[in-house]
């Protein structure tokens, strides 16, 4: 039986899409305890450069994993969240904290 990946669909494939990469992930550990200011985000993630933070939350944005919720008052302030779509990664986001303890 030959093995073909590459026409077939893979869950795995689909979800390492979404959060993929190098600060996905970090960043929607930041929002999973409550919504923040990029500020708030750009101080936990420091070696993160503005511009890439910035792309990356339109980037979770357009794909339905964050909110980002702008108020009108001055100075501007605009909050990320994590929409219900976002928080049903949460567990996944536990379970792969709790696994990498147990190698320490």
């Amino acid at each position: 039986m030959e093995n073909n990946l590459n026409h077939a669909y893979c869950p795995a494939i689909e979800t390492i899409a979404l959060i993929g990469g190098r600060w996905k992930v970090i960043i929607l550990h930041v929002l999973s305890k409550h919504a923040r200011r990029f500020g708030e985000i750009n101080v936990r993630v420091p070696s993160i450069s503005r511009k890439v933070l910035t792309e990356q939350l339109k980037e979770l944005e357009a794909d339905g994993l964050i909110s980002r919720k702008e108020y009108k008052e001055l100075p501007r302030k605009v909050e990320y969240a994590l929409t219900e779509y976002g928080e049903s990664l949460c567990p996944l986001l536990a379970y792969i904290a709790a696994w990498n303890k147990e190698k320490v």
